[in-house]
């Protein structure tokens, strides 16, 4: 594996050889969850991606599906130049809006907004044509690690909670039995129809907006498959915290997207579909456990909460098939564990109260009576509110993001705000303390500090273990 300094020499290599330009700057994407590194080269034309993976059947994979996809007319990055030999490819770049940023950042399942219902369904509309359409003429050759999600598939899931996630925390349960409920849970998944691309990790932070659009990225993993997984990936993604309500009107909503293409039997489909919700959540529970219990990655153990939450409701709405009792009596211990329990608040205890609000209104109020905290100043930044086509719109919609994120003083200005956040939130959690308050002000609290208060809120929630307090102080007073 190359060390940093030889991937982005790699990519900037392929870079020149595509554009025939030296690129004006390169900066690392922030780290995900797997090897690949991330680089926005910016150059005269405006910006793209480069990408390092060392693993060279995982790069064929992205490449030959995007290709593939592409050709269908499927919204995914435009596959630009590739080295597969030295690991390095360029795509499209589509942003850094994802599906995750623009929902509320809360350990409470609240109603989304009708906008971002809207934006779901506008995503499941084109879910089926990956699934349906894409799959036809795909090479599934090609797929890496395996080339449909099959009995070894599921068995790998399963024993990965088994191992990972039952055994580190710490939940007693007999082999045999537990064994047997797993075959038998197999057998029920397979009855379903297979025949479709089925993503693999379908969530909300692999979906990019761009012009309010969708697009989809991250699915290297895909595979032969159920449509009922990838459905179930999204609406049951753990941070996304879909409300109950909300995931049962987009699911009906999807079925009817899926009817579109192919005729179904709608029950068979639900059926199967609650199936498909539980090995997908345990699945998660083993990365859950193999990256918090076992790497000692406090972050992922956050998730627990909302894993536990998602297996009372289907417990309690008797969503378990009722041929594996032993599965289900595994997932009611999971619940009532008290070593769990603590997992049920913030490890921290540390809360971070961000706002936006508007000068011309005064500052917010400190309602923990601490005092301190950050206030930032967004006026100097570029203003969409100025432009009649943003004025009724804030900084959560879409269009208003695009026109921030093509300004670099306010790249420049969210990376200096953040990093200073961090350094407090990193040393609060170090010393105990409980609350810290960071306000971003612009003139009308409508678009800058919105759109400020809104990535902050995105980034602290992915990177540390806090609670997030997100108010828009204006938001009442917002054009309709």
């Amino acid at each position: 594996m190359h060390n940093h300094t030889e991937q982005q020499q790699l990519i900037t290599r392929l870079f020149q050889n595509w554009s025939n330009e030296e690129p004006l700057d390169i900066q690392a994407l922030p780290p995900s969850g797997s090897d690949r590194k991330y680089f926005r080269i910016s150059y005269t034309k405006g910006t793209v991606i480069g990408a390092y993976n060392p693993v060279k059947q995982e790069n064929h994979a992205f490449l030959s599906f995007t290709r593939h996809f592409h050709e269908k007319g499927l919204p995914v990055p435009e596959i630009l130049a590739e080295d597969q030999e030295n690991f390095v490819y360029l795509q499209e770049d589509l942003g850094d809006t994802t599906l995750f940023s623009l929902l509320p950042h809360s350990r409470e399942q609240v109603l989304f907004e009708d906008s971002i219902v809207d934006l779901y369904k506008t995503i499941l509309d084109q879910l089926p044509r990956f699934q349906i359409m894409g799959a036809q003429g795909l090479d599934f050759s090609a797929c890496f690690p395996r080339h449909a999600f099959d009995r070894n598939s599921m068995m790998w899931d399963l024993n990965y909670f088994k191992y990972y996630f039952l055994k580190l925390a710490g939940i007693l349960y007999d082999e045999q039995k537990l064994e047997d409920d797993f075959q038998a849970f197999c057998d029920y998944l397979l009855e379903a129809d297979s025949t479709y691309f089925l993503y693999r990790d379908f969530q909300s932070r692999n979906i990019m907006i761009r012009n309010c659009k969708p697009y989809f990225i991250d699915y290297q993993g895909g595979r032969k498959g159920a449509l009922q997984y990838d459905i179930a990936s999204l609406l049951y993604d753990a941070k996304a915290n879909i409300h109950p309500r909300q995931r049962e009107e987009l699911l009906d909503y999807y079925i009817q997207a899926v009817k579109q293409h192919i005729s179904i039997d709608e029950q068979k489909f639900r059926d199967h579909f609650y199936g498909f919700v539980i090995i997908r959540i345990m699945q998660a529970m083993g990365a859950y456990g193999f990256r918090g219990f076992y790497e000692k990655k406090a972050l992922f153990l956050q998730s627990i909460f909302y894993a536990k939450r998602n297996l009372h409701w289907l417990l309690e709405n008797n969503k378990v098939p009722q041929h594996v009792p032993y599965l289900r009596h595994i997932l009611y211990e999971i619940i009532a564990s008290p070593a769990l329990k603590k997992y049920d608040k913030p490890s921290s205890g540390l809360k971070v109260s961000i706002r936006s609000f508007s000068y011309k209104k005064g500052f917010p109020v400190d309602e923990s009576g601490n005092g301190g905290g950050f206030v930032f100043d967004c006026r100097s930044l570029p203003n969409p509110g100025r432009e009649q086509a943003y004025k009724k719109l804030t900084g959560k919609d879409s269009t208003v993001i695009e026109y921030l994120e093509k300004e670099p003083a306010v790249k420049d200005f969210l990376e200096d705000t953040t990093s200073l956040v961090e350094k407090s939130v990193r040393t609060y959690l170090d010393r105990g303390f409980t609350h810290l308050m960071v306000c971003y002000g612009c003139t009308g609290g409508q678009h800058r500090s919105v759109y400020s208060a809104e990535r902050l809120a995105e980034h602290l929630s992915r990177q540390y273990d806090v609670t997030i307090d997100l108010q828009h102080n204006e938001q009442l007073s917002w054009p309709s």
